[in-house]
């Protein structure tokens, strides 16, 4: 069973504002803007807020609304660089950005798997289910080395099989517990 309760809800103010910097962009229909990868976005101020925040759709930056990092930026953040900022340590930014991107892939695979529990799962599937939570949660704290090393295309590969099992849960006659 998982060993401990993961957020999978963006909380940005404990976050290093890291979706703000770590991912490029290009000028689009979504994004108001071309920025580069580990390029802090003009839009971010100095406290690490939008500044046009409650513009954002109406400026081009429809893209930032959609977002949602699952809770990854603060795990980032806190759990695996212990609070450092990139703003204190720029060579931060690109370290940061990537374990982000392994982090957001478990948040999202979490994420699926929680939605798997509304199902009437047999005392196996639950089991299976239980095991994969914890290959994405971990007793010990992730690191950066952990995250380099994690092997998430298998993991995603594993989830993936074990959704598919499901299938018949998804039926037009299953029924969903809410």
């Amino acid at each position: 069973m998982i060993s401990r309760e993961v957020d999978l809800a963006p909380e940005c103010e404990s976050c290093a504002a890291l979706c703000c910097v770590v991912f490029a962009f290009d000028k689009s229909g979504s994004f108001g803007i071309d920025k580069a990868a580990c390029e802090v976005c003009p839009n971010l101020d100095e406290h690490d807020r939008c500044r046009i925040f409650d513009k954002r759709s109406e400026l081009g930056f429809g893209g930032c609304v959609a977002y949602d990092c699952h809770g990854a930026g603060q795990r980032v953040t806190r759990e695996v660089f212990k609070g450092k900022h990139w703003r204190n340590e720029p060579a931060l930014k690109e370290r940061m950005g990537e374990a982000l991107s392994i982090m957001r892939r478990i948040h999202e695979l979490l994420l699926l798997l929680a939605s798997a529990r509304r199902f009437p799962l047999s005392i196996e599937e639950r089991q299976r289910l239980d095991d994969l939570e914890d290959l994405l949660n971990p007793e010990a704290e992730w690191t950066e080395k952990t995250l380099q090393n994690y092997p998430i295309a298998e993991v995603t590969g594993q989830v993936n099989a074990f959704l598919r099992s499901l299938r018949r849960h998804a039926g037009p006659s299953s029924t969903v517990r809410t």
